[in-house]
C-alpha cells in the first residue's frame, strides 16, 4: 500500500514531480505506507521528506486511486503497489530540495508532460487537480 500526492504550486498551475531515482521515470511524491493506516498523513510525510519543503498543506480527501506493477529489480521482485492520491499545495516560492530519492525535482504545467517518460496515472492526477 503506497500513498503519494501531486505538489502543487501557490498558483496552482504547475505540479512538482520527481525523476525517481530507481525507476528512472517522471512521477509523483509518495511511497510506502509502513504500517501507517492514515493514508494522508503517509502522502504528506513522503512529501515532506521529497521535496524539502518545509511547509505544506495536504487536502484529506483522495482524489485517485491507482494500482500499477512495479518492475523487479536486483533486491526486490516484482510487485504491485495500490496507491491513494492525494493534492497538496505548497506555499508561494517554495523551492523544492533534491533528496536521495530522486535524480531531478522540477515543477512542470500539464501540457508539458507529453514531453515526459511518465504514464497516463500521473497526466490523470495533474487534470484532476485541475478540476479543484
Amino acid at each position: 500500500l503506497t500513498a503519494s500526492a501531486l505538489v502543487l504550486d501557490a498558483p496552482s498551475k504547475r505540479g512538482l514531480l520527481t525523476l525517481h531515482a530507481k525507476l528512472g521515470r517522471w512521477l509523483q511524491l509518495g511511497g510506502h505506507c509502513d504500517g501507517d493506516a492514515n493514508l494522508a498523513g503517509s502522502a504528506l510525510r513522503e512529501c515532506l521528506e521529497e521535496s524539502g519543503i518545509e511547509t505544506l498543506a495536504i487536502d484529506p480527501e483522495i482524489v485517485d486511486l491507482d494500482c500499477h506493477r512495479i518492475p523487479a529489480r536486483k533486491d526486490e521482485p516484482e510487485h504491485w503497489h495500490l496507491d491513494a492520491r492525494f493534492l497538496v499545495r505548497a506555499p508561494r516560492g517554495a523551492e523544492p530540495h533534491l533528496s536521495a530519492e530522486s535524480r531531478e525535482l522540477r515543477w512542470f504545467r500539464l501540457e508539458e508532460l507529453s514531453a515526459l517518460d511518465t504514464d497516463d496515472s500521473v497526466r490523470r492526477i495533474f487534470t484532476l487537480a485541475r478540476r479543484t
